[in-house]
């Protein structure tokens, strides 16, 4: 019997796209090795479909040390040749090359999380889009989020890729409001 279940129009049938949205995407989370995580793979998502790095999550992990800033800040050049042969992830140079920079980065970042939260004063922004096509693909708070990081010094930080990423954290709900997270996610109504 097929899942009948009202989601968001971005998310296909795949079995692990679909515990991602119903599980993960638009939570928000405030914890900072998650945040790194998300940062990461957001960025090696660029020109990418979401569930192909769904797909290599576990290949990451393993590859990226589990996502820990302070292994991740120690790469060197050969690390990522050695990883430009690891058909478990997404083999891009300069997406390898940004890992270790955006690790410093993160690292010398004071408070991380009070950081990436700080464009939205630090709770959800609950939106009640209809339409997918009312979603901005790079709001306001994406383009706060990455003059931000830039100016710290990461890497793969466009507007676009932080509106991806606000939306996954769930600094943005963007949950479409005939998706059934909308009203589990919508913390306005307790306000």
């Amino acid at each position: 019997m097929a899942d009948t279940t009202p989601r968001c129009t971005w998310c296909s049938d795949d079995p692990l796209y679909m515990h991602y949205h119903d599980h993960e995407w638009g939570v928000p989370s405030y914890d900072a090795g998650h945040l790194f995580e998300m940062l990461l793979l957001e960025g090696f998502q660029a020109g990418l479909s979401w569930l192909t790095i769904l797909r290599r999550r576990e290949g990451f992990r393993k590859a990226l040390a589990s996502f820990d800033p302070h292994t991740l800040a120690a790469t060197t050049p050969e690390w990522v040749e050695q990883q430009m042969q690891n058909p478990a992830i997404i083999r891009n140079r300069l997406k390898l090359q940004g890992v270790g920079k955006n690790a410093r980065a993160w690292l010398a970042l004071e408070n991380p999380v009070e950081l990436v939260w700080s464009v939205v004063d630090g709770k959800p922004k609950v939106h009640h889009y209809a339409q997918p096509a009312e979603i901005p693909t790079a709001g306001p708070e994406a383009q706060a989020l990455s003059k931000l990081l830039k100016h710290r010094g990461f890497t793969f930080v466009g507007p676009t890729i932080c509106q991806a990423y606000l939306q996954a954290i769930g600094a943005l709900m963007d949950h479409t409001t005939d998706c059934f997270r909308h009203a589990m996610l919508d913390t306005s109504r307790l306000e």
